[in-house]
């Protein structure tokens, strides 16, 4: 089976090219070929000869995602559900101009991104390991996502009247900014996120800045130390959730392995190395860690690490039991934070209508699909719908 092209770095692609004995401006024009117009396959690549063409499709394979549902909120944020040429379903959720999320002035268009199929950390509120974890995806199935995400874009942009876009034309990139806390554990897949970050930060890849892109993480200590020793001036969250053991434990596996003091160690760590604030994400869920008594531990946890709170209420999940705190005690739970000196955001979140919490849509649709198995999912095409 070939390897997807978009796998390969710019070295290797120069390396290869050399080898072929191809000019140094085909290598230019192939990388704006596979980015900037987002080309999926290799006979629009117009200006190439046909003889480079059949090389390249020899040597590497030219992918795309499949759409298979998306689901629109009233707020603007979009749900996709992707599937994959091995058949398995990923999300992403694209959420437009939300103010102040991660430490910017504002984010104008935001994507969560997946980087596995299901997950293999069990936290007991999500849906995306319910199923179990399947696999890692491929550097270029994430990198997929934004591109997936840009031609369909582009594609409604172009069925306006009058608009001269097209669903291949270079132009102004939709996404800049990224989170990479869709489906799965990104630092459980440290080598092939990193290798995906590094085309998009390109400038001859996608050209989203480093402080643009946010990675999250359940709490894997060493790959936090792993990924504070990088070059790159990525942005970092962690997943909390909890502001003690007992109850971080109890919903999120991971602490078990990575406590607390080992995780915060690993934070400080990633500070002093990098100098960048790091965001503690903390969904509210009723009973569990919404209680007056937990903002102390969290305010101090927070102020030790020089780090915002991203408070989120919980978006519910069929079958578990969890549920939202109603919007008063978000509310209360957010001012005594502040009053405790600690810069957070209520975030007002966005897609609660379109299953839009991790996992959620891939697993209706195959909960769906395991029902009717000969018909066609609700809300999914017979044949999928290209980005």
């Amino acid at each position: 089976m070939l390897s997807d092209i978009r796998d390969e770095t710019r070295e290797s692609l120069e390396l290869q090219f050399s080898e072929w004995h191809q000019p140094a401006y085909r290598l230019d024009q192939i990388l704006e070929w596979l980015y900037p117009r987002r080309a999926d396959q290799w006979e629009a690549m117009s200006n190439l000869p046909g003889s480079l063409r059949a090389q390249m499709a020899a040597r590497w394979s030219l992918g795309s995602l499949d759409l298979v549902r998306k689901q629109g909120s009233h707020d603007s944020t979009q749900k996709f559900l992707w599937r994959l040429t091995d058949g398995a379903l990923v999300e992403s959720v694209l959420i437009p101009a939300n103010p102040a999320l991660y430490g910017e002035a504002a984010d104008r268009h935001t994507l969560c991104v997946s980087t596995q199929v299901g997950c293999a950390y069990g936290c007991r509120f999500c849906a995306s390991g319910l199923e179990g974890w399947k696999r890692n995806l491929a550097p270029w199935e994430i990198i997929g996502q934004i591109l997936g995400v840009e031609r369909w874009h582009a594609r409604q942009k172009a069925e306006i009247p009058g608009s001269p876009t097209t669903a291949r034309s270079p132009g102004t990139r939709l996404i800049n900014n990224l989170v990479i806390m869709g489906m799965g554990e990104p630092l459980a897949n440290y080598d092939h996120l990193l290798k995906a970050l590094r085309t998009l930060n390109a400038p001859w890849g996608g050209g989203i800045g480093a402080r643009k892109i946010t990675i999250s993480t359940s709490g894997l200590a060493p790959r936090i130390r792993q990924l504070a020793e990088e070059p790159e001036q990525f942005r970092l969250a962690i997943s909390l959730h909890g502001a003690t053991d007992a109850v971080r434990s109890q919903i999120m596996p991971v602490n078990r392995k990575y406590p607390l003091a080992e995780l915060t160690q690993a934070c400080g760590y990633y500070l002093e190395r990098k100098g960048r604030m790091i965001t503690l994400e903390y969904i509210l869920i009723e009973g569990i860690n919404d209680a007056p008594a937990e903002v102390k531990p969290l305010a101090s946890l927070a102020r030790r690490l020089h780090a915002k709170v991203n408070l989120i209420p919980y978006n519910s999940v069929e079958g578990l039991p969890w549920k939202r705190p109603n919007e008063s005690r978000c509310q209360g739970f957010a001012d005594a934070l502040s009053r405790s000196g600690i810069a957070c955001t209520l975030r007002l979140e966005k897609g609660h209508d379109i299953d839009a919490a991790c996992g959620q849509l891939r697993l209706k649709t195959e909960r769906e699909s395991a029902i009717r198995p000969s018909d066609p999912v609700s809300g999914i095409d017979p044949a999928p719908v290209r980005p």
